[in-house]
Order: structure tokens, then C-alpha cells, then sequence
């Protein structure tokens, strides 16, 4: 198997409302991508890194990931930006993770839990965690239809990791639906029936989209700086 990594960080960030984009914000004097970056950088198993730029400022993401990173400029949504990303791995890659510039501080063990289930097998493989809130179901004028299940319900994060084919595949099949929103990878890959592994994911791996969100996780840098699990080029 040889494995690489694609880093989303093509995003506006509009309701973050920095003035440019999320990927470039700072956190704790770092930009969000250089923070997504270092996690996938710490695990040796992981032989090609691929960032996903705006396409204004491919030079200046490059400039912060480093030459060892291949910097490519975003689609015009989401869905564009990964197939862009997919297209610069190279021939030998069978296994690719996806990941989002916008959860910077992704555990390197999460990491390494998405590329183990990859190794025993998996063909897609998503980090999730419980869900503690109480789901409710909403009808069309705006009433309660009904309560989910809590317990079988999962919060999803990335990195998402697949069979390089098989996600190659699925952004394929989704390319000809100009209707289609692509916000989650996995949900292309079980459209084609093709079974989706779980593994444990962190609440250090939160999505930044609010200047709220950017507080948290500052505030979040500080309590785990010093401790042996905080691992990667965390600083």
C-alpha cells in the first residue's frame, strides 16, 4: 500500500469572515493549513502530501508548506477542488486520505487509525464520535416529525481515507449530476454500495468555521501543548 493525503484548503471561509481565506487564518500565529499539514507530515506511512490551494494564492500556501508538500489550485466547489487534488498524486498511489484545512488540529493517532483500517483491508475508512445532543427530525413546516436514535447516530470527521480507485470512481459517478452537493467523500462511496469503516475521532479535530470556532480552538492549543499525546510539529 502507499498512501497519500489530500488537504482541502480552497474554502472562502465567508462565515468566518477574515477578510481572506480560512486556510490562511492564524491560529496561535500559525495558518490553519501549515497546522493540517504537520499532522499528516509526523506519519512516516504517508509518502505523498497534496494541498488543495485557492487559486489565488498557490505561491503563498506554498511558501508556508514547504517543498515537500505538491500545492495545487481548487475547483470551483468542493467536489472540483478533490478531484484536482486527486489528480496530482502520483501513478503509484493505491490509498488516499482526505482531509479538510478547516480541522487543524487533528491528532496524529487519528491519522494513523484512518491509514491502519486501510492497511487491514478497508476500502473507506472515516474517523466519527458519539453524538451527545438530542436529534429531532423536522418537518417541512418547521414542526417536529420525529426523535432519532442517539445512539446510533455519529458525528464525521476527517481525514476520510479510501481506496484510491474507488474514490476516484465515486467523484467520477457524481461529475455527470450538476445537482449534486459533495460535502462528504464516504457519502459518494456508499452511493455505490461499498461499505464505510468507523474509526474513533477526536474532539480536538472540531471544524473551524466561526470566529467562535477559531477562540475554541486557540483556547484548545494551549491545554494540550505540553502533553506526550499532542504529537506532531504542534509547537
Amino acid at each position: 500500500m502507499k498512501c497519500a493525503v489530500v488537504v482541502v484548503a480552497a474554502g472562502s471561509g465567508q462565515r468566518l469572515a477574515a477578510g481572506r481565506p480560512k486556510a490562511l487564518v492564524e491560529l496561535d500565529n500559525r495558518p490553519l493549513v501549515e497546522w493540517a499539514v504537520s499532522a499528516f507530515l509526523a506519519v512516516p506511512a504517508i509518502e505523498q502530501h497534496v494541498v488543495v490551494a485557492p487559486v489565488s494564492d498557490t505561491n503563498l500556501v506554498a511558501s508556508l508548506v514547504g517543498p515537500a508538500v505538491v500545492v495545487v489550485a481548487g475547483g470551483a466547489d468542493r467536489q472540483g477542488s478533490v478531484a484536482n487534488g486527486l489528480a496530482a498524486l502520483r501513478a503509484d498511489i493505491t490509498h488516499v486520505l482526505v482531509h479538510d484545512a478547516a480541522r487543524p488540529l487533528v491528532p496524529v493517532a487519528v491519522v494513523e487509525a484512518v491509514v491502519a483500517a486501510l492497511t487491514a483491508g478497508a476500502r473507506a475508512v472515516i474517523p466519527v464520535l458519539p453524538v451527545t445532543d438530542t436529534i429531532k427530525q423536522i418537518a417541512e413546516d418547521g414542526t417536529v416529525s420525529g426523535t432519532l436514535d442517539r445512539s446510533r447516530l455519529r458525528a464525521v470527521q476527517t481525514p476520510q481515507g479510501f481506496d484510491r480507485a474507488v474514490l476516484v470512481r465515486a467523484h467520477e459517478a457524481v461529475g455527470h449530476d450538476a445537482e449534486r452537493t459533495v460535502t462528504d467523500d464516504a457519502a459518494l462511496v456508499e452511493a455505490m454500495g461499498i461499505p464505510v469503516v468507523t474509526v474513533d475521532g477526536s474532539d480536538l479535530s472540531m471544524k473551524i468555521t466561526t470566529a467562535h470556532d477559531l477562540q475554541v480552538a486557540a483556547a484548545l492549543v494551549e491545554v494540550h501543548r505540553h502533553e506526550a499525546a499532542w504529537a506532531g510539529d504542534r509547537r
